[in-house]
């Protein structure tokens, strides 16, 4: 089994779409620090992720990490990305689920893989377990942020697959 620890970001994305079961169907167990749960119970959070966190599933564990890492390139970070990356360090994971830019950079040079909600989709489209023109056109109806051209790179590779898209 892959240690798997996820910021803020894919976990509340996934939700949104409605594709969160992808994650114990792809990884089995999932960690996060308690400041992501915080982030995804926290009021700004949208109503769907804030009742999601009301009674997690099972797959989802939320870990305090506690350990204060004086590591500059961390402190650039957010609270959630710091702590999954302080996190994973502390699990020994094999993987950090991570949308920012900067902190995948940083989770990278810890000697993480790094992938995040497309890649999570990504991976599930390669299995056969989700429509990806479908989860996509939801992502877009969020305010997830990424260049377009990413979105038309995946359904390109998948078409080509001749697998779902």
């Amino acid at each position: 089994m892959r240690l798997v620890v996820a910021d803020t970001s894919p976990i509340r994305y996934l939700i949104q779409i409605g594709h969160i079961d992808l994650l114990p169907r792809l990884f089995e167990k999932i960690f996060i620090p308690s400041v992501v749960a915080e982030e995804l119970r926290h009021p700004s959070a949208p109503p769907m992720v804030q009742n999601w966190m009301k009674q997690p599933p099972n797959w989802l564990e939320v870990s305090a990490t506690s350990e204060n890492v004086d590591d500059p390139a961390l402190g650039a970070l957010d609270s959630g990305e710091r702590e999954a990356i302080v996190l994973g360090l502390l699990l020994k994971a094999d993987l950090i689920l991570i949308d920012d830019r900067k902190g995948a950079a940083v989770a990278m040079n810890k000697g993480f893989e790094v992938t995040g909600t497309l890649g999570v989709l990504d991976l599930a489209a390669g299995r056969g377990l989700l429509d990806l023109a479908a989860a996509l056109e939801l992502l877009k109806r969020t305010n997830f942020r990424y260049p377009p051209e990413l979105f038309d790179v995946l359904l390109k590779k998948h078409a080509n697959r001749g697998g779902h898209t």
